[in-house]
């Protein structure tokens, strides 16, 4: 089941990184939802998914990379 909630986190990141408000709100949810292990983990994604994408870097901060 907590898999799936990472997984679904995923899908909802991807799907709203067309507007870095947004997408900082949904990280902000997702930290909140996620066991510490899960949110290891979403950093780790996170980091690579956003290389190409220098207006969501600020979501980082909310993860305390």
């Amino acid at each position: 089941m907590a898999r799936a909630m990472l997984e679904y986190t995923k899908t909802v990141l991807k799907k709203v990184s067309f507007d870095a408000k947004l997408f900082c709100k949904e990280v902000k949810k997702a930290i909140s939802n996620l066991l510490p292990d899960e949110i290891e983990e979403l950093k780790l994604w996170l980091q690579q998914f956003i290389t190409d994408k220098p207006e969501l870097q600020e979501s980082l901060i909310y993860l305390k990379v």
